[in-house]
């Protein structure tokens, strides 16, 4: 097992990628929390993962709620080894149909919640003095623009930037940075997002879905557990050399 008896805590982790990645660190050996602003959906992931798992609620938003979920962890299994910062939200407009709210909300959640997650988890893993790792998740989107996804987009990628700069301040420390960008993903958000192409392209339901999944040069969307993988492989001493990295795992779609 690679994560034997590492402690991890897993944001956004009630369903799709976060939910895969919790599920697959409990195979590995890790004691996970599971953590999600959706309360009682957090609690019954957190008994379908098993293994000893425990969830919590978070609000990614709100320092408070950071620092409780940190320290229910640390108090519950007496250590924080691995933060995977999976939890966010998306939005689409056209750049002038933007809204102030729209702006706020995403980038609230996508770039403020992670940073100040991974700061409160890094501070932890300091004062532990055993290092740690810290995953966060950005998207394809994060390496372009795209007409309709401006804000998502910029989000995504202040995240890269953030995974490098905390990548190469935290070292020092012996905390390893890295991230991961999926492609397009079959999770519940993606019907969300095809509904919001629907609206703004024409489109009907569903079509903008298929379009998408079958321009994927692996053939398909990717699945919640197509990213479980890579999640250990950053969490585990296999990469030990790797800093400051975000890997793609998205079928092909993006080549950098």
């Amino acid at each position: 097992m690679k994560l034997q008896n590492k402690v991890a805590l897993i944001t956004g982790a009630a369903r799709g990628i976060g939910l895969a990645v919790a599920m697959r660190y409990a195979e590995e050996g890790a004691r996970v929390v599971l953590a999600d602003i959706a309360d009682n959906a957090v609690h019954k992931a957190a008994a379908e993962v098993g293994h000893g798992a425990i969830g919590v609620q978070l609000d990614v938003t709100r320092p408070e709620s950071i620092d409780a979920a940190i320290k229910t962890t640390v108090e519950t299994f007496g250590a924080l080894d691995i933060l995977v910062n999976n939890a966010g939200v998306f939005d689409l407009a056209p750049i002038l149909e933007i809204t102030r709210e729209s702006y706020r909300t995403v980038f609230a959640v996508n770039v403020e919640g992670l940073l100040f997650t991974l700061q409160a988890a890094a501070r932890q893993m300091v004062a532990q003095g055993t290092g740690g790792r810290i995953i966060n998740f950005s998207s394809q989107a994060g390496r372009r623009g795209e007409g309709l996804v401006g804000v998502y987009c910029a989000s995504k990628a202040a995240v890269l930037s953030l995974t490098q700069s905390a990548g190469l301040d935290l070292i020092r420390h012996g905390i390893r940075v890295n991230g991961i960008a999926p492609g397009v993903v079959d999770t519940p958000m993606w019907d969300h997002v095809d509904a919001k192409f629907a609206e703004y392209e024409g489109r009907p339901i569903g079509e903008k879905k298929r379009l998408v999944g079958e321009a994927v040069p692996y053939g398909r969307m990717g699945k919640p557990e197509d990213y479980a993988g890579a999640a250990v492989f950053l969490a585990s001493d296999d990469a030990e050399y790797v800093v400051a990295q975000t890997l793609n795992v998205d079928g092909g779609n993006w080549m950098s």
